[in-house]
């Protein structure tokens, strides 16, 4: 039995009163709750041998053409921390802070000695994603990733601790916050207009699993993550704008950033469903962030009539 399954957004995220056919649509589906989060949701679809979560490892597979040397390896992205009246936040990391190729080869070379007198590679194959080869061995740090640490606090987030591989650690955050600091690629991009780079965010090590277990054939996303995830489990890879025919076997549709209910109820949800009505697969499931999944099958709609229609997808006191 063929299935499609949409990633989807916390559905506070897709806000305001859902079209009278999709809320109906929705509530006769069978339902259930799950753990929240990012790495929850996509663990629900992919299990991982061993039972771990090397984000950089993965997405390095994708980034740097598979060039990981069955080594461990450390996001260490470029972020933007800014001051407040109790201490510092993270306001800013990879993406969101807006670099170009020539940022980074900019950066790298005053930051490549510091990260080699501790025994440590740094590069950058992507340059929102920049990468820390580490020796076997090495003590890693503790630091949440950056959806997790956004706004929040900066020094609680940091590797706590008295042991020496946590001051090593904070010790590293501090020099190269110094080395960004007076680095004069910063004062262009501040004349720009441009946020500056001045700090690294580590987080997201580990070495490759052995295997990767998902049941999906094919896997449409722009997540470097849930590609590398793809990648492993023998999943064929494509964006989710890519037009094809539609494929034989399971399928997984990341559509993580979808902020649009309008969207969502008139052009994403409708031509699945006719789809579905043509028997061209057999169910359709909805996972959101939140942890909030619906399943709806061929034939659902018409012997769960009975069901009142949702009003919106996130109910006061859901």
């Amino acid at each position: 039995m063929a299935t499609i399954t949409l990633l989807l957004p916390e559905r506070t995220r897709l806000p305001g009163p859902l079209p009278a056919a999709t809320g109906g649509v929705l509530a006769r589906a069978d339902r259930d709750d799950g753990e929240a989060g990012v790495r929850a949701q996509l663990r629900r679809h992919f299990r991982l041998v061993p039972d771990h979560w090397p984000v950089a490892a993965l997405t390095r597979l994708v980034d740097a053409g598979g060039d990981t040397g069955g080594e461990t390896w450390l996001r260490a992205d470029p972020a933007y921390v800014a001051p407040d009246i109790n201490g510092a936040r993270l306001l800013g990391c990879g993406e969101n802070v807006g670099l170009d190729a020539d940022d980074a080869w900019a950066f790298l070379p005053a930051l490549r000695p510091l990260f080699g007198d501790a025994g440590f590679q740094l590069d950058a194959p992507h340059p929102s994603r920049w990468y820390l080869r580490l020796p076997a061995g090495t003590q890693l740090p503790e630091m949440p990733g950056p959806d997790e640490a956004l706004g929040c606090d900066l020094f609680p987030m940091l590797p706590q601790g008295d042991d020496a591989a946590a001051r090593r650690w904070r010790a590293l955050f501090t020099e190269t916050q110094v080395v960004l600091h007076q680095h004069p690629r910063n004062r262009e991009r501040a004349a720009q207009g441009r946020t500056a780079v001045n700090a690294l965010w580590f987080w997201g090590a580990g070495r490759l699993p052995d295997a990767v277990q998902s049941r999906y054939l094919h896997v449409r996303s722009q997540d470097p993550l849930l590609q590398g995830l793809a990648r492993l489990a023998g999943a064929a890879i494509a964006t989710p704008e890519a037009a094809s025919a539609a494929a034989a076997g399971d399928s997984l549709l990341d559509l993580r950033r979808l902020r649009s209910l309008d969207l969502f109820g008139a052009q994403v949800l409708p031509p699945l469903l006719q789809a579905m009505a043509r028997r061209e697969y057999d169910a359709l499931e909805l996972d959101f962030e939140d942890g909030a999944r619906f399943r709806l099958r061929h034939g659902q709609r018409r012997w769960q009539f009975w069901r009142r229609p949702m009003a919106a997808l996130a109910a006061p006191a859901d």
